[in-house]
Formats: C-alpha cells, sequence, structure tokens
C-alpha cells in the first residue's frame, strides 16, 4: 500500500490562487497500478480540487474564490490500500510572496539605498535585504515599514563594491519568506581618503644642500576611498617662515627627490582623491651643522662611529634588536630589498616605543647576501640614528680561500703566511676564521693536538681551527722528518667553508740535530781510530814510553819535588830497580 504524503501543505502567492505541495513514498508498483492522487475539501464537499502533478515533489493548485478557510485534504490510493493527509488553514495565514524584481539602488560613499517591485501590489509585505562585504562576511538588513519597496543599508565603506539581494514575506501573519531576487552589484561613491600615508626620506648631502629622497607606502590603517589621482609634497623652511613650495605627482609614483640647503624643513604629504586630500603625513629634517654635514653621508655609507652590530636569520626572517630609549615615541629600520642594485629599493617599518626587536622578513631576501639595517628613534617627527646591523638570511661558504705567500719548514713543523682575508659587501657569509688541513701523502694523520676530518675517498685529515679572522699565520708542528705533506687554508663563515680541491705539497727537511750527533758518536771516534792505528808507534811513544819522562810522573806531583819549573826527585826518597844514565850531559846538569 502507499506512504502517507509527507510534507504536506498548502499556501497561496497572489491570494487568487492555492497550491499544495507533498512527497510521495516509494511503492515499487507501475503502469495502472501507480497510486492515484484526490485532494477534497471537508467544509464544502469539493472531492476533486485539481489535478495532481509529481515530478521531484507533487503538487496541485485550484482557485481560492470568496473562501478563506479550507480543510484540504490529500487521499493516494492503490489496489492495495489508501492514505490520507490533511491541512486546515486560513489563506491569509498561508501567503508565500513571489520574487521582488527590477531591483535598482542609489548610492552615497557609505550607503545604498534599494528599490524593488513585487506583482501583487494589494499585499503588505515586509522584506529584508542580504549584503555580501568585499571579504566574503553576509549581513542581513530588516526594512523597518511595513510595505515599503526600499531600504537603506547604512556605515559600508566607501568606493566599495556590494553584493545585495531582497526577499520578502507577509507583514501580518508571517508564513514564510518569498525566493531571493536577482543579486545586484554596485559600488558605493567616493569619500575623503582616511588616515595617514606611511613616508620615509634619505639624505645625502651635496655642494651646497642636500638631496632628500622620499618614500611613501599605504599603511593598513590608510584607506583611499576612491581612485587615487596624484600626491601633494609641501616643502616648508622652518627658520625663516619662506612660502611653503608644493609639488603634484601622478599617482604612479610612489618616491620622489627634492633638494633642501642646510636648513631645518618640515615635509608633508597627502594623498588625494576624486573628493579631497587625506590628512598630512609630516617628517621635520633638522638643521645640518658643521658636524653633520661632513658625517651625514657617512651614515648611510655605514662609516660613521656607530658600529655595525651583526644579526642572524631565522626561519621567519632576520631578527634585530635594540636598546630601547624613553625618549623615543617610535622606532623606524630601514633596509634595502636589492642592496646591490641602485637605486637599492628602499624599505621601512615602524614600531612602537615599547618594542625593541623584531624579525624583518621579506619575499626579496635571498641566502648569502649581506643587508644592512638602519635602527632610528623618532620623537615629533624628528628621526635619529641608533643602530646600524648587518646580517643575512642564511650566510653561504665564502667564495674564495686566502692566498699562501710564504712557507718556513723545519724538520718538524711548518708555519704559513697568508694575506689578510678582504672582506666586503659581497662576501655571502662573516668571516668566523681559518682551517689549516694537514696529511702526509700515505698513510693517515695523527698529529698532537689536531682533530680527525674524513673525506671521501681520501685518508683521514689533521685539522686545526683558528678562530681568529685577523690571524694571518699559523704553525703546524709535531711533523716527522724528511716527509712529504699535503696542506691547505680555508676560510669559513657561519655557513661553513668550500669543499677542498686543491693542496701544497711539502717536504720536510732531515733532523741536522741527530747528523751531528751521528757525527760525533761514529766520525770521530772512527777517525780518531785510524789516526792512531796509522801512527801507532808515535802514539805508543807519546802515550805509553819505555821510559817515561820524569816531569809526566805522578809521583813527582808534590810541592816538595818541586825546584823552580821542575820536578826533582831525590835518590834517597826511594829505592830505584835500575839506574840508567841518559847521557853525560844529562848526568853532569843533574
Amino acid at each position: 500500500p502507499p506512504d502517507t504524503p509527507k510534507d504536506f501543505s498548502c499556501q497561496t502567492q497572489d491570494m487568487k490562487r492555492i497550491t499544495c505541495t507533498w512527497r510521495e513514498g516509494e511503492t515499487y508498483l507501475y503502469g495502472q497500478n501507480l497510486p492515484r492522487y484526490t485532494l477534497s475539501e471537508t467544509s464544502s464537499q469539493k472531492t476533486d480540487l485539481c489535478k495532481a502533478s509529481c515530478s521531484e515533489q507533487c503538487s496541485c493548485s485550484w482557485d481560492i474564490g470568496q473562501q478563506r478557510i479550507w480543510n484540504v485534504t490529500v487521499t493516494v490510493e492503490n489496489p492495495l490500500g489508501k492514505r490520507t493527509a490533511t491541512d486546515v488553514f486560513d489563506v491569509n495565514h498561508r501567503m508565500y510572496p513571489t520574487a521582488p524584481f527590477q531591483v535598482w539602488e542609489d548610492c552615497t560613499d557609505t550607503e545604498i539605498t534599494l528599490h524593488w517591485n513585487y506583482e501583487n501590489n494589494e499585499i503588505e509585505l515586509f522584506c529584508q535585504t542580504e549584503v555580501l562585504q568585499p571579504d566574503g562576511k553576509v549581513e542581513l538588513h530588516n526594512s523597518s515599514v511595513a510595505g515599503s519597496k526600499r531600504i537603506t543599508v547604512r556605515g559600508l565603506q566607501p568606493y566599495t563594491e556590494y553584493t545585495a539581494r531582497v526577499r520578502c514575506g507577509a507583514a501580518k501573519h508571517f508564513w514564510r519568506w518569498s525566493e531571493w531576487s536577482q543579486p545586484l552589484t554596485t559600488r558605493t561613491k567616493e569619500g575623503t581618503p582616511s588616515g595617514k600615508l606611511d613616508m620615509w626620506r634619505e639624505i645625502k648631502p651635496v655642494l651646497g644642500g642636500r638631496n632628500v629622497t622620499l618614500f611613501w607606502k599605504q599603511t593598513p590603517s590608510f584607506q583611499a576611498n576612491g581612485k587615487i589621482i596624484s600626491y601633494e609634497v609641501i616643502c616648508e623652511k622652518l627658520e625663516d617662515g619662506s612660502k611653503p613650495e608644493s609639488i603634484s605627482l601622478s599617482s604612479v609614483y610612489n618616491s620622489t627627490r627634492i633638494f633642501i640647503d642646510n636648513h631645518s624643513y618640515r615635509i608633508s604629504i597627502m594623498a588625494k582623491n576624486n573628493v579631497n586630500f587625506s590628512l598630512p603625513s609630516v617628517l621635520i629634517i633638522s638643521r645640518a651643522t658643521n658636524n653633520s654635514r661632513k658625517i651625514v653621508f657617512c651614515s648611510f655609507l655605514g662609516t660613521e662611529d656607530l658600529m655595525e652590530g651583526q644579526v642572524n636569520g631565522t626561519d621567519d626572517g632576520i631578527f634585530i634588536s635594540w636598546e630601547p630609549r624613553s625618549t623615543y615615541d617610535s622606532y623606524i629600520v630601514d633596509w634595502c630589498n636589492f642592496p646591490r642594485l641602485q637605486p637599492c629599493d628602499l624599505q621601512w617599518k615602524r614600531f612602537g616605543p615599547n618594542t625593541s626587536s623584531a624579525v624583518i622578513s621579506s619575499a626579496a631576501f635571498v641566502q648569502g647576501v649581506r643587508y644592512k639595517f638602519h635602527i632610528y628613534g623618532s620623537v615629533a617627527n624628528r628621526a635619529s640614528l641608533l643602530e646600524k646591523k648587518i646580517g643575512y638570511l642564511k650566510e653561504l661558504p665564502p667564495h674564495l680561500d686566502p692566498v699562501v705567500r710564504k712557507v718556513d719548514l723545519t724538520y718538524n713543523s711548518v708555519t704559513l703566511y697568508w694575506d689578510s682575508y678582504f672582506t666586503n659587501e659581497s662576501e655571502p657569509g662573516f668571516l668566523r676564521g681559518y682551517h689549516v688541513y694537514v696529511s702526509p701523502i700515505q698513510g693517515n694523520c695523527n698529529l698532537k693536538g689536531s682533530k680527525k676530518h674524513i673525506l671521501s675517498d681520501e685518508p683521514e685529515l689533521c685539522k686545526y681551527t683558528i678562530e681568529n679572522p685577523e690571524e694571518k699565520r699559523y704553525t703546524v708542528k709535531h711533523l716527522m722528518p724528511n716527509t712529504k705533506y699535503k696542506i691547505v687554508v680555508k676560510a669559513f663563515t657561519g655557513g661553513g667553508e668550500t669543499p677542498i680541491l686543491n693542496f701544497r705539497y711539502i717536504d720536510t727537511p732531515s733532523n741536522s740535530n741527530m747528523l751531528y750527533f751521528v757525527f760525533l758518536l761514529v766520525i770521530v771516534p772512527t777517525l780518531v781510530a785510524a789516526i792512531c792505528h796509522w801512527k801507532m808507534e808515535w802514539v805508543k811513544e807519546c802515550c805509553c814510553p819505555v821510559i817515561p819522562s820524569p816531569n809526566k810522573s805522578k809521583v813527582l806531583s808534590f810541592k816538595e819535588f818541586k825546584i823552580d819549573s821542575e820536578k826533582v826527585l831525590k835518590i834517597n826518597d826511594c829505592l830505584p830497580d835500575m839506574l840508567a844514565m841518559d847521557s853525560n850531559a844529562e848526568a853532569q846538569k843533574l
């Protein structure tokens, strides 16, 4: 048997015809066994009000006439049974208006008034407007007067595109909303720009004054409220009260250069659309004193007395910090996105008085490029340079290695001398020091005081680290005499060093001290022995005579045997085994 009709309800759109709708159930019967629908009205005894038609849902319509209260029953039947559903209603309470049409608008800079028509003007309707904001947010606005064919939406942004549509329902005995009208897209009119431009400057001294390059950009708080057609730059000398000079620039520009002398100047800029000017953004450039005339150019070249602190890159950008000062109401950090180009595309960012660090990020930042940051303190629109920083998004190995100019060798050491490493802004990282690598040609290196360094397909190297970038020499000790070594000096940065490709080869000399020692122990005794063998008789006579000389006798070494310079032995002091006379002359003398 068929299911009971679902969601059975009746309504009217024009108070002339009633339409009832419902959803049918599935019986899996076809042909002449399909379900048949009949609508009847109980109070008037009408049994066949209309002929139903079914597609996605079933519907049936008939003329209302003069009857206002209806008790409508829908009956569905097939050969297996029947079901009914009933709806009792007052036709005045079942008003479902048609969608509004002919929607148009009137605009100001902050309001949109929508107008529309609908088919049955005899019915008092209450309408609602849906407004789609540029950010995708949807707002609903209800009309305050029943029967009105217009609604005003207020609090909108000037020169902004909105999309709106309207729907209506019965003002009395509300039943349901109509379908939405066709959407209408419109733009509010232009208004006076709100907020100020963000302005910054670069100052360079020239003959007779200074060149000031002005830069400006729109901040999140600035609203053009229309199409910017020009920028107005006003330059006013503060000392003598002379008439301000103004320059009008096309909207395609975001910078300009002006010349000023060495007096103080007040420079302001305003954006202009078709309605009015924005509020002025102001910079005050102080008077150039004798000192500042000499050093202001240096401040931009990085040669002023301020030291350049090094800063580090992070995953999000380059982290910088500065010492806060209570005298300033804001801080400005400027830098160049492309420091190797001229002009360098100056960028800047402002920070509040309680900020002392920031991560500077830019899509233009690349690895191995040195960026310079200037930190200014600002009070009453006057800026003063406080600190300078340099850093990399990520350091890379150096382009070149130091050139070894001189090598001093001993039998157990080598001293290397190299030129001062020239570092400039083009270097891909900060020079941190040097590595000295050494190894014998044959075998691994295990010198005392070194660390092991392994290269692929190479024997182990000995590695020495020099952490002073100013160092220009190094001595490797504990080498072996008469040995061939390979050696190289590499510069390294925070990004490491380049691969080791080219070695310098050295040969340590023999140990001269060892040769001298060998000479003393071997050569000299051998020579003496040879001489002694050659002059054996002479040596024997000198060292071991048959008759010793009295002057060489130890027996005669005492004082009492001394007479002048001669040593004398008294005969009665000893008992000789034999007495021999050398010669008569000697005997007479004795």
